[in-house]
């Protein structure tokens, strides 16, 4: 719920006219490039995509495997489902990556919680060593948005 306080803008600025010749009709929809939602949107898949290019590249790492690394160095002893839910990812996606982790040795599955279910994932010693470089350059990539 937006504050009282808060300036309400006519949903006209944020709208555009778009022609359909062939069936000669004009909608309105948004305008991407004045959209807060739109524009918040591409700048965040255009950031990760460069992210998951170069932990690619470097580490061979998908995006999801790259945020579950951070994930679990934020949240030692975190569960998939958690990680699912904090990163908004689908939890089968987690699981695979979780697999992918675990046989490059960078996650350690820790007990079966009592729920007889789900289990806490911590970052191995390689997992350690490498979100420490890779916390280098995130935190260089981060520098480098901040200046634009």
């Amino acid at each position: 719920m937006p504050s009282p306080h808060a300036p309400v803008l006519p949903d006209d600025l944020f709208l555009i006219e778009v022609e359909d010749a062939t069936r000669r009709v004009t909608t309105r929809t948004l305008d991407v490039s004045r959209s807060p939602a739109m524009l918040l949107s591409f700048a965040a898949n255009h950031f990760t995509e460069a992210a998951s290019r170069y932990f690619k590249s470097q580490y061979d790492l998908g995006a999801i495997d790259w945020r579950l690394l951070f994930f679990f160095a934020r949240n030692p002893g975190g569960t998939a489902a958690l990680a699912a839910r904090t990163i908004g990812i689908d939890k089968g996606a987690v699981s695979r990556s979780l697999q992918r982790l675990v046989e490059a040795d960078l996650v350690v599955a820790g007990d079966l919680h009592p729920n007889g279910r789900s289990r806490g994932w911590t970052l191995s010693k390689q997992g350690h060593k490498l979100h420490a470089r890779m916390l280098r350059v995130a935190l260089d990539r981060q520098k480098q948005v901040l200046r634009l």
